[in-house]
């Protein structure tokens, strides 16, 4: 009769152990039990990058990566996408149900007052350089906000964490608006709270000169379908680091500010300006073969960048639909002249057995930097517009860290390699080395 235990024989001493199996896995605290010796630590996996380890039981995000599955609380992309918009999927992945209409309403009128911050923020934001990246004034301001709500260090009270999630997502799109007219050397404009959330912040961002600013429905839409795209990803590793740090029981300004600094990195949300910059050093339609050609042969260390993912190995769903709604904007903004390249440098690997073997496609990445390019956001706010809408994901990850049982602080074990045990040796007596 088949169970559910996985039967270990360990050949060092011959012994047998018998390990049960839950959800595909195995609890690694289980190996400890397998020793040579009864003053041994113990068997542990070692697993760098964790490529193969669960740290979390999680109900938010479902991913199948050989099937390009990506799902919401049991919802598909491509519907949430279409049919949604980005406040109902954050009500989604707080909450775990769509929200009724009542219910949508209330979230969206609490989100939307609360975008304003405190006059001393914008102070603080004075103090960056002129020319500071905006993603380091988004963190470090995100950062500061735990100064001024003090109350948000009380982690386990419903009611607390409620109001600092809320106050997150709401002063997120206010915060990166503000770095970004620092960079640009703009006044800081407020929030309107007769716009949409998306509407509000493009406004923040764009206006000059005039006490409204009208934003084309297209473009509001798409940047609305790209935030519901980047809200949630799974464990990731800005996700990972929020839970990580969120584990001391900080409050989750700090644990979202953990969030940030790994999404600062070039591996995470800065990979679609390296599509750019890969479009850019191909400069011509005409010299797309050449390119693939140098990348398979692994000349010059070129690389093709937006294509494959950790995760996924096929087409990355969220690509299909930022697919479309790159047509959209283009349309209305007029094609960006390295469309016709991305366009071009996707059919050749599409068709290219090296890519297809190693399930090589498109990821959300490839024409991301695209859009928001033709949108008018210079490259630096590409991390930025992917940390706004990230920020429901980190916050609906983090409070369900924070409720579960099961989790302690985040504490890796480590394979020592250094030195073995070694007595002091006096300045007098050392050798050059």
């Amino acid at each position: 009769m088949p169970k559910d235990t996985l039967t270990i024989t360990d050949n060092r001493t011959g012994k047998t152990y018998e390990v049960p199996v839950e959800n595909g896995c195995i609890r690694t605290n289980a190996l400890r039990q397998i020793k040579v010796a009864d003053d041994d630590f113990g068997l542990m996996g070692y697993d760098p990058a964790f490529l193969n380890t669960a740290n979390c039981k999680s109900a938010i995000t479902f991913i199948d990566g050989d099937k390009g599955i990506l799902e919401y609380r049991g919802y598909p992309i491509e519907q949430l996408a279409e049919k949604s918009s980005y406040l109902e999927v954050a009500y989604l992945l707080l909450n775990g149900e769509l929200p009724t209409p009542k219910e949508l309403d209330n979230f969206v009128h609490l989100v939307t007052h609360h975008t304003y911050v405190h006059e001393n923020v914008k102070s603080f934001m004075d103090g960056f350089r002129y020319d500071a990246h905006p993603m380091s004034v988004l963190g470090s301001t995100v950062a500061a906000l735990s100064s001024f709500y003090p109350e948000a260090k009380y982690t386990k009270d419903e009611q607390s964490r409620r109001i600092q999630i809320t106050r997150l997502i709401a002063k997120m799109p206010t915060i990166a608006a503000f770095s970004y007219r620092h960079l640009m050397g703009l006044p800081y404009i407020y929030p309107d709270n007769d716009l949409s959330y998306v509407a509000n912040f493009l406004a923040m961002v764009k206006r000059v000169g005039t006490a409204t600013y009208k934003v084309h429905p297209v473009l509001e839409r798409a940047l609305d379908v790209l935030f519901i795209l980047h809200a949630d990803h799974e464990q990731n590793c800005s996700t990972t680091s929020v839970r990580t740090v969120g584990s001391s029981e900080v409050d989750p300004y700090s644990a979202v500010t953990a969030g940030i600094g790994a999404l600062y990195g070039p591996l995470h949300g800065g990979a679609n300006e390296a599509v750019l910059r890969m479009l850019r050093e191909i400069g011509h339609i005409s010299k797309v073969p050449d390119f693939i050609k140098s990348v398979k042969s692994g000349e010059g260390e070129k690389k093709l960048m937006g294509f494959g993912h950790r995760v996924y190995k096929s087409y990355d769903p969220r690509a299909k639909v930022i697919k479309r709604v790159a047509d959209e904007v283009f349309d209305v903004t007029g094609k960006n002249p390295l469309l016709e390249l991305a366009v071009e440098l996707e059919r050749i690997a599409l068709q290219d057995d090296y890519f297809v073997k190693r399930k090589l496609y498109p990821n959300v990445d490839f024409y991301s930097g695209l859009i928001y390019e033709a949108m008018g956001f210079q490259a630096e706010m590409f991390p930025v517009l992917f940390a706004i809408p990230r920020t429901v994901g980190w916050c609906a990850q983090w409070e369900e860290m924070v409720l579960d049982s099961e989790q302690k602080i985040a504490r890796p074990r480590q394979i020592y390699t250094g030195q073995k045990r070694r007595d002091y040796v006096a300045m007098d007596k050392r050798a050059a080395k």
